[in-house]
C-alpha cells in the first residue's frame, strides 16, 4: 500500500490509462456506490473506463448514514461472502461520505487493500478524497474512529459537478473558500468576489488549485501533528453545527469560518473588514440556496457546547480552534473558553 495518493487530473480518461498499468492487472474491483451515484455517475465511469466493466458493486445509504459500523460490516461481510483477497480494489464512487467509508472499510480488509477515491460531489474533490482520513462516526460523535490510509488513487473529473444542484456545489465552494482563507488570499479574494451568488459553478481552474493546496499540505504533514491542522479552519464550530442542525458539511463549515473569524477579530486581531466581507457573501450565499440563516439561543447554545469538547483537536479537556491573525496566516490550537464560544454563537 503506497503511503501518498497519486492525484489523477485527467479524469477518468487518465483513470483508463493508469488501470492499464502492470500494477492493476491481478486488480478485482468494487465498486462502492449510493444510490444517486449509481443513478447519475456509474454509467459514465463504466463505459469510460474498461477495467471497471465487469466490477461487483455494493450499495450503501445516502450521506452519513453509511458513515456507521454497521455498514462497514455489511460492506466486509459482503467482500469475504465475494472472496476478494489481497488484490481486491475498492473504487469509492461518490462524495465525502462513501469515500470515508470506502477507506475505513480497505484499510481494516485483510490488514489493508488498495482503493481508489472518484469523487462526485465538489466537496470531496476538494477535499474529502485527498489526504487519507477515513472514518466513521460512532457514538453520535462525527468522524471519531477511523485511520489514516491514503488512497491509490484520487480521479477529478468535473463531468460529474453537472449532476449535482447548487446546494451540493455551495457545500465544496464553502471548502474552498476555507482552503484558500488559510493558505492564498489572493484566491480566497477570488472566490468570494467573483462567484456569481444566481449560477453558482466553480472554475475549473479554482477546483484544481484548490486540490494541489490540499495536496500539499498533507504531504508536508500527513498524520496531522503540525501545519495540516491548519485545514480545520471552521471545523469546531463547524462541525458540532452540522451535528446538531443537522447542515450540510460544506455549508456547517462555512458557518464555523464566520464564527472563528470573529473570534480572530477578538483575539488575534484579524482584520475587522476581512470579517465583514466574508459575513455579507455568506449571507449571500445562503440566502440564494433558500437556507435560513443559523440563529442560536443560549439554551441551544448550552446543548452545543458538549459536542464542541468533544472535538478530535481539542485536548486537557480545553477547546482548541484554529483562527487567523490574517487570511494565510493561520494559528492552530488555540484555547477558546467557554464564556467566548457563548458569545461567539450568539452573535451569529
Amino acid at each position: 500500500m503506497s503511503t501518498k495518493t497519486k492525484i489523477l487530473y485527467g479524469g477518468l480518461r487518465a483513470l483508463q490509462r493508469e488501470l492499464s498499468k502492470e500494477e492493476w492487472q491481478n486488480a478485482k474491483y468494487t465498486i462502492l456506490l449510493d444510490e444517486n451515484t449509481f443513478q447519475h455517475c456509474l454509467p459514465l465511469l463504466v463505459s469510460s473506463v474498461e477495467p471497471l466493466q465487469e466490477a461487483e458493486f455494493i450499495e450503501v445509504p445516502v450521506g452519513e448514514e453509511c458513515k456507521s459500523l454497521e455498514i462497514a460490516a455489511q460492506v466486509w461481510q459482503t467482500l469475504m461472502e465475494g472472496e476478494a483477497d489481497r488484490n481486491a480494489v475498492i473504487v469509492n464512487l461518490g462524495g465525502g461520505c462513501v469515500c470515508d467509508l470506502g477507506g475505513y472499510v480497505a484499510a481494516g480488509y485483510k490488514r489493508g487493500i488498495r482503493y481508489i477515491n472518484v469523487p462526485t460531489t465538489l466537496l470531496s474533490m476538494v477535499d474529502a478524497s485527498i489526504g487519507g482520513k477515513t472514518a466513521i462516526n460512532f457514538g453520535g460523535v462525527k468522524n471519531s474512529i477511523g485511520h489514516f490510509y491514503p488512497s491509490s488513487l484520487t480521479v477529478i473529473e468535473p463531468a460529474f459537478l453537472n449532476t449535482l444542484p447548487q446546494e451540493e456545489l455551495l457545500n465544496g465552494q464553502m471548502e474552498m473558500v476555507k482552503t484558500a482563507a488559510v493558505t492564498d488570499p489572493a484566491l480566497f479574494n477570488e472566490l468570494i468576489v467573483d462567484t456569481d451568488i444566481s449560477h453558482l459553478s466553480p472554475h475549473t481552474s479554482h477546483l484544481k488549485q484548490v486540490a494541489r493546496i490540499k495536496a500539499r499540505v498533507v504531504k508536508a504533514d500527513p498524520y496531522d501533528h503540525s501545519i495540516r491542522k491548519i485545514l480545520n479552519f471552521g471545523h469546531t464550530f463547524g462541525h458540532a453545527i452540522e451535528v446538531y442542525r443537522g447542515l450540510p458539511h460544506g455549508i456547517a463549515v462555512g458557518i464555523g469560518m464566520q464564527a472563528a473569524m470573529y473570534l480572530s477579530v477578538k483575539k488575534t486581531g484579524f482584520p475587522e473588514e476581512t470579517y465583514n466581507a466574508y459575513s455579507q457573501w455568506l449571507k449571500k450565499q445562503l440566502l440564494s440556496i433558500n437556507s435560513h440563516l443559523l440563529s442560536l439561543n443560549l439554551k441551544e447554545i448550552e446543548l452545543m457546547l458538549p459536542l464542541m469538547r468533544q472535538d478530535k483537536k481539542n485536548a486537557s479537556g480545553t477547546v482548541r480552534c484554529v483562527l487567523l491573525q490574517d487570511l494565510g496566516a493561520a494559528m492552530i490550537d488555540v484555547e477558546v473558553s467557554d464564556n467566548e464560544i457563548r458569545d461567539t454563537l450568539l452573535r451569529l
